[in-house]
């Protein structure tokens, strides 16, 4: 059987009609003013527990743990340069009052417009407290989400890998060391990253990172085991063929997670034993190969895991193409492909980290500060989910129909004006325009990005070339 499902790309790919049928919702408006939500997320009990945990002293001053945490969130928010500076223009345009503590500079509107005391207030702030906020806000994130395809009754995560630039610093590249080749080392120091983000919604868990390249490198595998930790009880985990490995498919039955996982064709032949049918579906045992157990010497004797694995074909742009998948799942095959086909919305969302987040490169100069700017850029990520997963749910949308780079721009440009509402009808109302131009912001419906040419465009100039004069004196 063929399957006629475009699942390389995600607008081929949709929940029944395109929608998500959901109950009448309740809008939350913590869930889309990125104060209110972080106040709701992360309440001011949550920090005196750390800090009691700690057996630290109260703070004093003016940029206490909640305080720096707020502001390491919107500076990703923020439109343009994301600086230090931005963030502390918050602080003094009073936006923050409500998590501002009591002091003289507030009270007396003379607190300093310098970065100093924040950029020391940054590096004070404990790595174990910027984890912890990160994984409160999804626990809170996720509470209500739903299941991944009608019936099915488990949530599901995207999983996938990807690197990070970070600063040319001596810790930086003594902890994360640059590529090397035939001509040398690379400027720039790498740090890889395995993230997994939520089918429907697109919120993410607290990623899990490490050195890309050196004595110390890890692999993308490795890190997925830390993420797999995370994910909720009884979800199932969707990857692609880098991680149907056997030391992955251990792992998410060592800890009761179902998967889906494509496998290349080598692997494939290797657990039919040379056969390689066009179409197949049944139950095998799964056993370490010799080179499993080698890269993988932690893994038992008796170690085996029960696996279904299916070969079937999909059409794609009018080519068919073999797909082998393996699953734990005892789920009709047409589904288990769809469910595969979400795949690509991790690499959409990967694109938005990057280049809407500016998670492309991180500025931080230490390993300390990198983890810290790391998790808590990927919650400021998860507070635009919020909101498109809120106005989607009012407009009976699927989250992923909707743009995150309009809708994080929806969110900048109305975020004064909800925290300027001085009377619930005027928040409200403000609330109301926001999500219904958050749900305007939608995709284009095509089943394929549009291709182009490879080339390069000529950059223009403003002034004429100079030409020589005939008989000049540079003739």
């Amino acid at each position: 059987m063929i399957f006629s499902l475009d699942f390389f790309a995600a607008a081929g790919y949709s929940l029944l009609d395109g929608t998500v049928n959901r109950t009448s919702l309740e809008i939350d408006k913590t869930a889309v003013d990125a104060l209110a939500l972080f106040q709701a997320a992360l309440p001011a009990e949550f920090f005196e527990r750390q800090r009691k945990a700690a057996r630290k002293p109260p703070e004093k001053g003016v940029y206490t743990t909640p305080v720096v945490v707020s502001l390491m969130i919107l500076q990703r928010l923020l439109p343009g340069k994301a600086t230090l500076s931005g963030a502390v223009q918050q602080v003094l345009s009073g936006r923050l009052q409500g998590l501002l503590p009591p002091h003289k500079r507030i009270e007396e509107s003379t607190l300093s417009g310098n970065t100093g005391a924040y950029s020391r207030a940054r590096q004070r702030l404990p790595q174990a407290v910027a984890e912890m906020a990160s994984d409160q806000v999804v626990v809170y994130l996720l509470a209500q989400q739903q299941e991944a395809l009608p019936g099915l009754g488990r949530q599901a995560f995207l999983l996938d890998g990807s690197s990070v630039a970070l600063a040319h610093t001596k810790e930086l590249l003594d902890a994360y060391p640059p590529a090397s080749g035939r001509h040398g080392e690379s400027h720039w120091p790498v740090m890889r990253v395995v993230v997994a983000h939520d089918l429907v919604s697109g919120i993410a868990l607290r990623p899990a990172w490490g050195p890309m390249y050196g004595k110390k490198a890890v692999s993308e595998q490795a890190l997925v085991e830390k993420l797999i930790d995370q994910l909720p009880d009884g979800s199932i985990g969707v990857v692609d063929r880098n991680f149907g490995i056997f030391s992955v498919a251990w792992y998410f039955g060592q800890k009761k997670h179902p998967f889906v996982a494509r496998m290349t064709e080598v692997r494939a032949r290797f657990l039919l034993q040379g056969k390689l049918p066009q179409q197949i579906d049944q139950w095998i045992d799964w056993k370490p190969s010799r080179w499993d157990r080698h890269a993988h010497p932690d893994l038992p004797g008796d170690a085996c895991i029960r696996v279904r694995l299916i070969a079937t074909q999909v059409l794609r742009k009018g080519k068919v193409i073999q797909l082998y998948l393996v699953t734990t799942l005892d789920l009709p095959v047409e589904q288990l492909v769809e469910l595969y086909g979400f795949r690509w919305n991790i690499e959409l969302d990967l694109r938005s980290l990057k280049q809407t987040v500016h998670l492309h490169t991180l500025r931080s100069t230490t390993p300390e500060m990198a983890a810290k700017e790391l998790v808590l850029a990927v919650t400021a990520y998860n507070f635009v989910r919020a909101a498109i997963d809120t106005a989607a749910r009012a407009a009976n949308l699927n989250p992923r129909q909707i743009s995150f780079s309009r809708a994080q721009d929806v969110v900048n440009a109305c975020l004064p004006n909800l925290q300027a509402a001085r009377t619930e009808e005027q928040y409200n109302l403000e609330l109301e325009r926001m999500l219904r131009r958050i749900a305007q912001c939608k995709l284009p419906q095509t089943s394929h990005r549009p291709t182009y040419q490879r080339a390069v465009w000529p950059r223009g100039s403003p002034f004429p070339t100079k030409r020589k004069a005939p008989g000049g004196p540079h003739a």
